[in-house]
């Protein structure tokens, strides 16, 4: 089943069930967040019981992010991406020993999303733009330290998830040594809806990985394609991973990671010693296709000119030392 939040042809904001070119409104305010949080048995029934009648042609309503994530934690599980990007990041070859430990991740902002088909706008400041092609894995259900076989019950659903990069940024701000911040949380692109756990279970491999064809276009020319079975760890994986010594709730979202064989342009950069293909530019059109996830698209702009970074107290060690003397009871 295909969720999907959307704006009627009157403007209200709904949840309904995508189907073929038509979507059927779930009854009252329910919300996809609401269908999560019932959990996906709950959620298909409700779903079956509102396709009824011929409902609205899917091309008369504005298509919103599906929902609004709990927290949305990007995981990195694609070691050619990690190998091409430290490429073109930090000079760096190879992958870390560290990498092959577990499913690294970080947070990023679930302030900043942005639906299938509305522009996306970069800092003003930032000239090496990049996409990412991943997938993302909704959580059902609260869990802590659960194993994989445990994670499994908490899927509800899968969607597309683009994980846009300023790289300038993001290099110059990493060798602080902390993840990724500025360079990362202006926007994240999910949509165009979320399908449900169900309608993919056919497609796992004997690992357990969801074995789907993906690709990006940029303004309509492919730059990349991988399979998503490509991963170092499925999904499971993940979620029990980030559950570790924590907790995960309904409507967490989980990000793949980006796909290899060019599923972000700084691979590509890494692999080829310069910046070909160039760096997004206002006006170009980025697709993300993943086959039974739908396609999801954005056209980059710019964002305003930000204010300057707050500048730094900078103090000698001998000013430190004296500040330090000065605050301690004599």
């Amino acid at each position: 089943m295909r969720l999907a939040t959307y704006l009627d042809p009157a403007g209200t904001r709904r949840a309904g069930v995508v189907v073929e070119d038509r979507v059927f409104a779930l009854p009252g305010d329910t919300t996809v967040e609401q269908l999560v949080e019932r959990g996906l048995s709950a959620a298909l029934e409700m779903g079956a019981r509102a396709v009824t009648g011929e409902g609205t042609a899917l091309a008369g309503v504005r298509l919103q992010v599906p929902l609004r994530p709990a927290s949305i934690r990007d995981f990195v599980t694609f070691e050619e991406h990690v190998e091409g990007v430290r490429r073109s990041i930090d000079r760096s070859s190879g992958v870390p020993d560290a990498w092959y430990d577990a499913p690294t991740f970080y947070f990023t902002n679930p302030h900043a999303l942005v639906a299938a088909d509305e522009e996306v706008a970069f800092p003003a400041r930032s000239v090496a733009r990049d996409l990412e092609l991943e997938v993302a894995v909704v959580v059902q259900g609260e869990g802590r330290s659960l194993d994989e076989a445990a994670a499994r019950d908490h899927v509800f659903g899968y969607t597309l998830m683009n994980d846009w990069s300023a790289r300038d940024l993001q290099a110059r701000e990493m060798q602080v040594g902390l993840g990724p911040a500025k360079g990362k949380d202006f926007a994240t692109s999910l949509g165009p809806w979320l399908v449900t756990a169900d309608e993919l279970e056919d497609r796992r491999d004997p690992g357990g990985f969801l074995d789907l064809a993906c690709r990006v276009l940029v303004n309509g020319d492919v730059i990349g394609e991988d399979r998503l079975a490509h991963m170092g760890w499925t999904f499971e994986a993940m979620i029990a991973h980030a559950s570790r010594d924590s907790r995960v709730v309904a409507g967490d979202v989980m990000g793949s990671g980006t796909t290899g064989h060019g599923g972000c342009l700084a691979e590509l950069w890494g692999r080829h010693g310069r910046q070909d293909p160039p760096p997004l530019r206002d006006g170009d059109v980025v697709t993300l296709e993943v086959e039974g996830l739908g396609r999801l698209s954005n056209r980059v702009t710019s964002a305003p000119a930000s204010p300057a970074a707050p500048a730094v107290s900078r103090r000698t060690p001998a000013e430190r030392d004296a500040a330090r003397t000065a605050s301690v009871p004599s």
